[in-house]
Parts: structure tokens; C-alpha cells; sequence
């Protein structure tokens, strides 16, 4: 679990929450089921028109690793890489046959299995980053439909504001009626902004820094496997293979 996006989100409800009450306000009066209506539902309408459903849908499913995702672990790879070098400069390539299926990061079982499969360096390389931009392509339309979501929800909360306004200037002969239009108008503000600067844009900085992380940790999966490949000394391969490391920190 990444207790610092919990942590995050949490933290900074909280303390607008908190300075509201510390203002004097009640907790109910930026409660307001209208304005959460108008602003979260015109945000989503229009980051559905933006783009298509199915990427929608992954920026969906993506939360979980945010919540629960982490920076992949380059030691274990690289013990098993540098396993693989002394193989397959011992035994060559095909005796790395057996420890294929063994391997659990589906990207560098392909890579290897490519190269066990005879396929030329320079295609292999072609290969595999034709594969890592397809990945980043892919995960950046997922960040970007937060990103885009918290552009819009702050314009939607103004469109809410503007709307309270418009009942509460239709109802200045109501005096009961003026309060429920101001608050609405005001929180609606509210919710816009403050989804858009806690929440939305928030996960988006999040996907795209997880997803740096991961494109660090399958360039040094490809250097690693065209190392096996061509033979390179396997103490020479682990401090290049390391320098991918220092490089993340």
C-alpha cells in the first residue's frame, strides 16, 4: 500500500475541512448534494466527450496503483540477469531454456524468450522498445485523463457558482430561499477547485512518476537481455545494469 497517496488525500480534505471549522463554519454547510452533483457530474461528462470510454475505464482501473502500487525492485532482476550472463557464457543461450517460464515480469520472460529464439540484436532492441513506447503511450492517456479531468472541474465549479447565483438573484423576493442558492454557488467553487488541486491533478503527477519508474526498470531489462545476448561480462553487465539504479535514485 502507498501510504503517501493515502496519507495525501486524506491530509489535505482534512484541512480545509478543518479550517472551516476553525473559521466558525459547520461541516454541513460545504455538504451540498447539488453542487457535488453539477460539478463531479459536468467533469465527468466532459472527460467522457474528451475521450474514449475504454481509456476512461483504465484511468479507472489505475487507481489501484496508486494506492497500492510501488517502484519496482531492480535488485532480484539484476541478480537474475547476471545468473543468466554466467549461463549463457558458459553454456550458451539455450541452456537458459529452462529458467524461462521461472521468470515473473512478463516483459523481461519476452525479452529473453526472444533472445533464446535466435532473433538479431538489432532487431531484438527494435523490438522490445517498439513494446516499451506502446507501454508509455498507453499509460500516459491514463494520466492524462486526470489531468484533464482537473482542468475542467474547477470551470465546472464556476458554472456551478454562476448557476446558484442565477436562483438566488430569481428568489430575492424569498428571503428563505437565498441562503441554500449562495451556499450552493460558493461550495460549488469549492468542489471544483478542490478536486482538481487534492485529487485529479494529484493522480495524474502520481501515474506519470509510477510510470517513469517503470520505464527505468524495462530499459535496464533490455540492456540486461542484449548483454546475455552478446556475451558481455557479467561483472561489467551487473555495474552497467547498476548504474540504472543510482540513476532512479
Amino acid at each position: 500500500m502507498d501510504r503517501s497517496s493515502i496519507i495525501g488525500i486524506v491530509l489535505g480534505v482534512a484541512a480545509i475541512v478543518a479550517g472551516n471549522v476553525l473559521e466558525g463554519g459547520d461541516i454541513g454547510s460545504i455538504v451540498q448534494g447539488t453542487a457535488a452533483a453539477i460539478v463531479f457530474g459536468g467533469t465527468f461528462g466532459a472527460t467522457l466527450v474528451s475521450f474514449p470510454f475504454s481509456d476512461v475505464r483504465r484511468a479507472g482501473a489505475s487507481l489501484k496503483e496508486v494506492f497500492f502500487g510501488g517502484r519496482p525492485d531492480p535488485d532480484p532482476v539484476i541478480r537474475r540477469i547476471v545468473d543468466f550472463a554466467v549461463t549463457g557464457r558458459r553454456n550458451g543461450l539455450v541452456a537458459l531454456e529452462p529458467e524461462v517460464e521461472g521468470i515473473d515480469d512478463a516483459f523481461f520472460r519476452r525479452a529473453i524468450r526472444l533472445s533464446i529464439d535466435g532473433m538479431n540484436p538489432k532487431m531484438l532492441r527494435e523490438t522490445l522498445e517498439r513494446e516499451i513506447a506502446t507501454y508509455e503511450d498507453e499509460k500516459r492517456r491514463v494520466a492524462r485523463v486526470f489531468e484533464t479531468a482537473g482542468g475542467f472541474a474547477p470551470t465546472v465549479g464556476i458554472l456551478g457558482a454562476v448557476l446558484g447565483l442565477i436562483h438566488v438573484m430569481e428568489n430575492l423576493t424569498d428571503p428563505s430561499k437565498l441562503g441554500a442558492g449562495i451556499a450552493v454557488a460558493f461550495v460549488a467553487t469549492i468542489y471544483g477547485v478542490g478536486s482538481a488541486n487534492l485529487i485529479l491533478l494529484p493522480l495524474s503527477k502520481k501515474l506519470n512518476n509510477r510510470l517513469n519508474d517503470d520505464l527505468s526498470h524495462m530499459e535496464m531489462i533490455l540492456e540486461g537481455v542484449l548483454g546475455i545476448q552478446s556475451g558481455v561480462n557479467p561483472y561489467y553487465l551487473e555495474q552497467r545494469l547498476r548504474s540504472f539504479v543510482e540513476g532512479a535514485e
